[in-house]
């Protein structure tokens, strides 16, 4: 795709730690011109650490960063809550000419007004126009599409396409890394690895290491475990050879010298033994040690199911709101949701997603028209907004818990989440976008409620966290009302629409997928398919783990083996 690809940033040995705790141990990897890098981890294990590193702004305690001084960075930041003054008038016509192509009309005559009531999605639009019109060599971009409506990720993807320069993107959006890179870079346990292709490929890979690691460490058990056993038998013919050697016994006592000195010169032979098979095994393990694969962390989130409500919840009549600006939203819409009912609210940026929501909660009073709740409503909201939890006060206190059982159940909930006990006791102000977006789950999850109005609710959440959400979402037997820009995230959990288009809001009985490419099915995995042949591996594995590799059944278990492993790469292909 690129040729002539220099060198654009070195990074040598880098090393940093927060409190004792070792984020990055020994990074070291070359960025080159044309490179399209996906960098990916968990909440917290050091990927914005890493990236203000490389940009200067926070030293590393060892290691060096090579990069021209000629390079210029340009850099989005994770959160997005910039002084409209940063923007800067100056860049004119070329920061106008970004905005419009991303769908935001007229910014050149924006008042204060029209400032003040910008979406998530718009600050982000203005952050990336910003960017681009400073004319970067390199680009730093960290979760570039939390809040980013389709049209904006579409815009994104195709001015990535057109980028010379190379592109290190932190990002847990596995539809946009899917089609904006084609290297992953893994943090794990403060240590980078290394994959090459998008998402998808990268998952294949990662699952195949893991299994092939599984399959080695099982086999170095096994053999440790027979080492052991031989061990045990010398160690338990010496004790008897030791036993035999102090044994007092009738006949004449120069026989009975000789019959002990043999068994004390055998006794010393299995000692001796031992020491050797000891030895051999300890240089083994060092020069070829086999970790144990980690086992990825289940998270979990419990909810609360309450009893069936009446079949309609919401009902909306010519519902439009305008602002004071004379800026219409949306008017003369009509929709309904029932109780249960999955509903994606899907539209460009600024078009009205959170005023609706808002409208729903009773929080926006300046709409006109009808919109009737169910009395027995009780809905839990989940903001886009992680910064208003108070920055100075522990989680725990922040929570506002003082029953004994609410703080056993909160404890559980944020340790499910991923959230040690060193991460509760610490100020919110000091925690990261993620750990914060878990904090107000788990605020969200001690209450009762039989609707859920989430709004970019995987902002910020890691992959682990934000499949197991879609997980249990699933299971969720009450209503989902979620706006969301993630594409995996909306298709896979909603199965209703409701459209914001041409200043209206209408219902539509389709999934994204069905939306978005009219005539294609959206189709559901061989879920069954996979446990069953996901079965026989753990049932393959633990026969491999209790024979001999000389025995000659070994040879085909182990071939069924790798056949079951190509069925399941095949299969989730």
């Amino acid at each position: 795709m690129h040729t002539n690809q220099k060198i654009v940033l070195k990074v040598s040995g880098v090393e940093k730690s927060f409190h004792l705790r070792k984020v990055l141990e020994n990074i070291q990897f070359n960025i080159k011109s044309g490179d399209r890098i996906g960098l990916v981890g968990c909440n917290g294990s050091g990927k914005t650490t890493l990236a203000k590193i490389l940009l200067g702004q926070l030293n590393p305690d060892k290691g060096t960063i090579e990069i021209d001084d000629h390079v210029k960075i340009g850099y989005l930041s994770q959160s997005i809550d910039y002084q409209v003054n940063e923007w800067g008038q100056s860049l004119g016509e070329d920061l106008y000419q970004f905005t419009k192509e991303l769908g935001l009309n007229k910014v050149y005559d924006w008042n204060d007004e029209r400032l003040l009531h910008l979406s998530g999605g718009e600050k982000l639009k203005l952050a990336l126009s910003h960017i681009w019109s400073s004319k970067p060599d390199f680009l730093i971009l960290d979760e570039p599409t939390n809040h980013l409506d389709f049209k904006g990720i579409n815009w994104l993807i195709s001015e990535l396409t057109k980028f010379n320069g190379p592109v290190l993107i932190i990002s847990h959006d596995r539809h946009f890394l899917d089609q904006a890179v084609t290297q992953i870079y893994e943090l794990e346990q403060s240590k980078l690895h290394f994959y090459n292709g998008n998402y998808s490929e990268y998952m294949v890979e990662k699952q195949k290491r893991i299994e092939n690691q599984q399959h080695a460490y099982q086999v170095q058990q096994q053999q440790v475990q027979s080492v052991e056993a031989q061990m045990q038998q010398l160690k338990s013919w010496s004790d008897k050879a030791h036993r035999d050697s102090t044994k007092k016994g009738s006949g004449p006592s120069k026989r009975q010298f000789g019959i002990k000195e043999y068994h004390r010169a055998k006794a010393k032979k299995r000692d001796s033994q031992i020491k050797s098979k000891m030895k051999r095994l300890e240089n083994e393990l060092d020069q070829k040690r086999i970790e144990k694969p980690k086992e990825a962390t289940e998270v979990k989130f419990q909810f609360e199911k309450s009893g069936k409500r009446g079949k309609r919840i919401i009902e909306a009549k010519n519902l439009s709101i305008e602002f004071d600006d004379h800026r219409i939203l949306f008017q003369g819409s009509q929709f309904y949701i029932n109780h249960g009912e999955r509903i994606g609210l899907l539209g460009d940026n600024g078009c009205g997603k959170t005023t609706l929501i808002r409208i729903i909660l009773g929080e926006e009073p300046r709409y006109k028209g009808d919109i009737w709740k169910s009395d027995s409503l009780k809905a839990a909201y989940l903001s886009q907004d992680v910064n208003d939890l108070p920055a100075d006060k522990a989680v725990l206190e922040a929570l506002g818990l003082t029953d004994r059982q609410d703080i056993y159940s909160a404890r559980t909930l944020l340790a499910n989440l991923g959230l040690k006990e060193e991460q509760i006791m610490k100020p919110l102000g000091t925690l990261s976008l993620g750990e914060r977006t878990r904090v107000k789950l788990t605020d969200m999850l001690m209450k009762d409620y039989d609707v859920l109005i989430l709004d970019e609710p995987t902002n910020h959440l890691d992959l682990a966290s934000r499949e197991q959400l879609e997980k249990t979402l699933n299971e969720f037997t009450g209503t989902i009302i979620t706006v969301s820009h993630d594409y995996y995230f909306l298709n896979k959990l909603c199965d209703r629409l409701l459209v914001f288009e041409n200043q209206q809001v209408k219902r539509v009985e389709k999934t994204l997928e069905e939306y978005i490419n009219p005539g294609i099915k959206n189709t559901k995995t061989c879920e069954e398919e996979l446990l069953i042949i996901e079965n026989k591996i753990a049932f393959i594995l633990g026969q491999l783990s209790m024979m001999d590799q000389k025995n000659p059944q070994y040879d085909v278990l182990d071939q069924e083996f790798n056949l079951l492993l190509q069925q399941k790469r095949n299969l989730q292909n």
